[in-house]
């Protein structure tokens, strides 16, 4: 047997990563809810940070950021990676980390998802489908 095993790519975040995640994460928040940035497209914009994913070695950090209320997801990522380099001078000095990670802001579809997958589970086929399935249980409407 070997000594050493190679992680599996497959794998989930580690530990570290993930606390390392929230820790950028809530650091992220509390940055953008006091600070002015310049930007004509961020002028008024509620953000929501909903996930940071950070590389392994905790250089680089993938921020999922989706508008509060309506508002577009792509101007708002790309106008938060303008601001980047600022907002990472801000997190090093509220974070404790050996190195503050580059900031890569990406548009959460995650929301919708989740409105599309509810739409496709209350279509009529689907639901007659799912019944089937359980054959002793009542619809619920």
């Amino acid at each position: 047997m070997a000594r050493h095993q190679h992680r599996n790519e497959t794998k989930g975040p580690s530990q570290r990563q993930l606390r390392a995640g929230e820790l950028i994460r809530h650091a992220l928040v509390d940055i953008l809810a006091r600070e002015e940035l310049r930007d004509p497209d961020l002028d008024g914009v509620l953000i929501s940070v909903t996930e940071v994913r950070p590389s392994p070695d905790l250089r680089q950090a993938k921020v999922y950021v989706a508008p509060l209320g309506q508002g577009d997801q792509v101007r708002l990522a790309a106008a938060l990676n303008r601001a980047a380099s600022y907002l990472r001078g801000k997190l090093g000095r509220e974070i404790d980390m050996k190195f503050t990670p580059q900031l890569n802001f990406h548009p959460d579809n995650s929301f919708d998802t989740a409105s599309h997958v509810d739409e496709l589970l209350s279509r009529p086929q689907v639901r007659q489908d799912l019944r089937h399935d359980h054959p002793g249980e009542e619809e619920e409407d």
